[in-house]
């Protein structure tokens, strides 16, 4: 799976990193989720008064999926002769 990183500067000249974003195709069923997800965590960033300089994505999601989704999204994948 890929992953990407989002860098941004706030109104208040602070720049915040938001890595480990899996980038995923067009057809996949948790695209729009992923997507609402992403905006709901800047919305809360840019809310907040002293926000962290790095959010893992990764790590929010872990927070607010139910375990069958977030397993389904970075759950081990077993590469064949440890390619």
């Amino acid at each position: 799976m890929l992953f990407k990183s989002l860098e941004f500067k706030l109104i208040s000249g602070q720049k915040v990193k938001i890595t480990d974003i899996p980038v995923l195709e067009e057809d996949n069923k948790y695209r729009f989720m992923l997507q609402i997800r992403l905006q709901k965590l800047l919305s809360t960033i840019s809310s907040q008064r002293n926000p962290k300089s790095t959010y893992s994505f990764k790590e929010y999601l872990k927070k607010v999926l139910k375990w069958p989704d977030y397993e389904a999204l970075y759950g081990n994948f077993i590469l064949k002769n440890n390619a």
